[in-house]
């Protein structure tokens, strides 16, 4: 009983380290963003900003075309995740509910793709995107990502634990097939789409390295991108508190969604682990 219990003492110990150590800088980020230029370089470092500002936000605005940025990214990562949504949903209900030869194979095959780093494929997808004309545009940013392996990995793993009985049911009632799908399995793989959307959402607003090779000019830049260029050009005044400011803008989205749909989100992790 006591080793049991030194051990989750120290375990909860561990954790409480690893939790703080990933907290903290963005407890100093927050902190920082309403802090003046002079408090950030005291030599005596203080936590709390002793008169708390605004101003370095209007900063940022007043630096780089922050809403423009900001439609770009809105427009690049809900109009991948709507299309994703109409690609998955029926190779994930193929792939969980029907029957059809070389099924098994053909969804291993499909999943190849997640250990493909994606940025092996940047150069070929460059020239793609190139003799399209869709370079420099968000259509350009979003293309390698309509389909995802990933989303149709989990609603696979939604649709197949439905109960055979249900739609067994549904089909008497005149319910079968497509009706089935968005009547009844879409429906109850609400948390699923969720998990994934939170996913999806938070991979293509943070991406970075792909907006950075395929666009040239700030008609299509997303935040990220926007951000690493303020940065480079703040560093030299060292303005931390307006870097700080907008690196707060940029998170302040996904962080929002995730604090919302967050029981969702792991509710639905934990139960397409157990899912045969």
């Amino acid at each position: 009983m006591n080793n049991d219990k030194l051990w989750k003492g120290t375990l909860h110990i561990l954790l409480t380290c690893i939790a703080l150590a990933m907290v903290l800088p963005l407890v100093w980020i927050v902190l920082t963003a309403f802090k003046e230029r002079n408090e950030v370089f005291a030599l005596v470092p203080q936590w709390l900003p002793k008169k708390p500002t605004l101003n370095n936000f209007f900063g940022v605005l007043d630096a780089m075309p922050f809403w423009s940025y900001y439609w770009n990214t809105v427009v690049v990562a809900f109009g991948t995740l709507a299309i994703q949504f109409i690609t998955i949903t029926p190779a994930a209900y193929a792939f969980g509910r029907l029957q059809f030869k070389g099924r098994d194979v053909l969804f291993m095959l499909f999943l190849v793709q997640l250990m493909i780093a994606p940025q092996s494929t940047i150069v070929q997808n460059y020239f793609t995107i190139t003799k399209l004309g869709l370079l420099d545009t968000r259509l350009a940013i979003m293309a390698p990502y309509l389909a995802s392996a990933y989303g149709t990995f989990l609603l696979r793993q939604t649709f197949k634990s439905i109960p055979q009985e249900l739609e067994d049911s549904a089909r008497i009632d005149g319910c079968g097939g497509l009706r089935f799908l968005w009547h009844v399995a879409a429906p109850l793989s609400i948390p699923s789409y969720l998990a994934f959307s939170l996913v999806s959402l938070t991979h293509h607003w943070n991406e970075f390295f792909w907006p950075l090779v395929i666009t040239e000019t700030s008609r299509a830049r997303t935040l990220t991108l926007g951000l690493g260029i303020f940065a480079q050009t703040s560093e030299g005044s060292a303005d931390w508190t307006t870097l700080m400011a907008a690196t707060l803008m940029v998170i302040a989205g996904p962080l929002v969604m995730f604090l919302i749909f967050q029981k969702h989100f792991i509710g639905s992790f934990m139960q397409s682990g157990i899912r045969g």
